[in-house]
């Protein structure tokens, strides 16, 4: 090998081994957007995925409450559904949840203020095994007026215990 090549390869190396450090301190964030049609409060087989939806990344520190808020990203939704957000850095500390911002979908752009997030750990330092991918639950947009088969629909899920199911 001459000169000139193991000088490219150290290069090369050194480039890859630059590009594997960045990416094993960050991590990628997916996860599902849906309209929930019949407004049960879960994923049915008549919820659909919400294409153009817009979600955002936010952490805060963990002792500290909502005024240390901070806004590190955001993005819409694939066809199917689904986001992908990148984030560099670790958040130890700090609790990380996605949250939905805009329906691209009028009929269905009803915001849950209970089911409008989904937490997310950001930290290798936590046991999870992903490669740095984290999935977070998935979230919805209520439909304004429920199907008309909603009833039916939810029969079939057998819910009569449950109080809160409409």
């Amino acid at each position: 090998m001459t000169p000139l090549q193991q000088s490219i390869l150290v290069l090369v190396v050194a480039f890859a081994a630059a590009a594997f450090f960045f990416v094993a301190d960050g991590f990628t964030v997916t996860g599902e957007v849906y309209c929930d049609p019949c407004r049960a409060g879960f994923k049915t087989n008549v919820s659909t995925p919400m294409a153009g939806a817009a979600v955002k990344l936010e952490c805060r520190p963990f002792l500290n409450g909502p005024e240390s808020l901070e806004s590190l990203d955001a993005t819409t939704t694939d066809a199917k559904g689904w986001y992908l957000l990148e984030v560099d850095q670790d958040f130890q500390e700090d609790i990380c949840e996605v949250m939905l911002i805009k329906s691209a979908d009028p009929a269905c752009a009803e915001i849950d203020k209970f089911r409008d997030r989904a937490r997310i750990p950001l930290t290798k330092n936590n046991g999870i095994k992903q490669n740095g991918v984290r999935y977070g639950n998935p979230v919805a947009f209520l439909r304004k007026e429920p199907l008309k088969d909603c009833g039916a629909i939810l029969k079939q899920y057998d819910l009569q215990d449950a109080p809160e199911t409409p």
